[in-house]
């Protein structure tokens, strides 16, 4: 590891590159980096085996063994006088810590793996939460259909909470490419006739879960084995998509235990 140096100018190059990271979805794609905040989901990357190619630490901070052992675990350092820190995070309350990856290339397919499927799904939260709910409940990889928000992006790592590391991740192809899929699609629908709770749910397969407002685009719901109801006997007419997600991986959890 190259010894830090101390960063004290606003537009050092470094620090305009995060501040684009932190404060705009498309840079990651843009710069192929990804910028993750805070102790949990720099932990979560090192937990996976993965070394950072840089640390990025405040002044004050560095000074601590708790957060200079994290930061060291990076390839490069840059410490960075805390006058300037806030600028590089979105949050109200910043960790003084984040490390900087590169962007994973896009991955193949895997065929057989127990899956889930985003069509169109915009708002980061929930993308975040979905790949949460994969992680633990038992789906190997996420594919995100042109659309969705970027699965790299900061708000979604925020929201995901370092389920990242465990999913194989594919993102930024279309409908047709889910052809190379050997499982059976699932989707969810209100007005389907057969309650998620009384099908027999296959495994592996791919549930899909579709735009926040639209739903799962037609063309993904013919090609679908399964169209299931989850009941809402409250009279709501739909549910917010990752907490539909979640129900619907429980239930396929339940049905395999």
């Amino acid at each position: 590891m190259n010894s830090p140096a101390l960063i004290t100018s606003r537009d050092n190059p470094l620090l305009l590159r995060l501040r684009r990271l932190a404060t705009d979805p498309g840079a990651t794609r843009k710069l192929g980096w990804v910028w993750l905040e805070g102790e949990h989901l720099c932990r979560a990357a090192l937990a996976r085996g993965l070394r950072p190619r840089r640390a990025v630490i405040g002044e004050r901070a560095w000074q601590q063994p708790h957060w200079a052992a994290l930061a060291q675990a990076a390839e490069r350092v840059h410490i960075v006088a805390d006058a300037l820190w806030k600028g590089l995070s979105a949050l109200g309350s910043p960790a003084p810590l984040g490390y900087v990856l590169d962007l994973p290339a896009a991955p193949a397919l895997r065929p057989d793996a127990p899956s889930v499927v985003l069509d169109r799904v915009q708002d980061a939260g929930n993308v975040g939460s979905i790949l949460r709910s994969a992680a633990a409940l038992g789906a190997t990889q996420v594919v995100a259909l042109t659309g969705t928000a970027g699965l790299w992006t900061p708000k979604v790592l925020r929201a995901g909470m370092g389920a990242h590391f465990a999913l194989h991740l594919v993102e930024g192809i279309d409908g047709d490419a889910l052809a190379a899929l050997r499982v059976p699609l699932l989707v969810t629908s209100s007005h389907a006739p057969t309650a998620l709770s009384a099908a027999e749910l296959p495994w592996p397969c791919a549930w899909v879960f579709g735009h926040e407002g639209q739903g799962v685009q037609p063309a993904l719901r013919e090609r679908a084995a399964l169209a299931l109801r989850i009941p809402q006997p409250g009279g709501e007419e739909s549910l917010n998509v990752a907490a539909a997600a979640a129900i619907c991986l429980y239930e396929a959890l339940r049905q395999r235990a």
